[in-house]
């Protein structure tokens, strides 16, 4: 995939971005759902799977319904930041994002902000690190992480 990095003028921030941020955090809440995507055209999806799978389904289905879009998640580890930033998403908020996906967001040219920033997302299980996060440690890009995430998607048969 090809990298676009796309910078927001203040404008745009203010007028139209923040705006639908707010709506999605909003609808996040409200819809009981793992995550809400407002895309451009102001049509809402939510999404009910746990783990990367939407977020995965979307880029390699429906990408444009991403481009541009605003994320509010519950959770985001470096995977799901790398999913959004391959979409080209133009802001994500979440409550739970780990340093890893905050800092691949902010190097991708997204914009990002969270309730909680952790050092690492933990397993269902709590028993150690997300599965998707830790095999996207090593990965310094966005398009580095997506062999890897449809690996493991395809392994799990989700």
């Amino acid at each position: 995939m090809k990298k676009i990095t796309r910078r927001l003028t203040a404008l745009q921030l203010t007028f139209i971005v923040e705006p639908a941020l707010s709506r999605a955090r909003e609808l996040l809440d409200e819809l009981d759902c793992s995550c809400v995507i407002v895309g451009r055209d102001g049509v809402v999806t939510s999404c009910h799977r746990r783990g990367v799978i939407d977020l995965f389904d979307l880029l390699m289905n429906n990408p444009g319904m991403l481009d541009g879009a605003v994320v509010a998640d519950k959770v985001v580890g470096k995977g799901a930041a790398a999913l959004m930033a391959l979409g080209h998403v133009a802001a994500v908020y979440s409550r739970v994002m780990s340093r890893e996906a905050l800092s691949l967001l902010s190097r991708e040219g997204v914009m990002a902000t969270c309730d909680n920033e952790v050092e690492e997302i933990v397993n269902r299980a709590g028993t150690g690190r997300c599965p998707v996060e830790t095999l996207c440690l090593p990965c310094s890009t966005a398009a580095e992480c997506l062999p890897l995430i449809e690996s493991f998607i395809r392994r799990q048969n989700l």
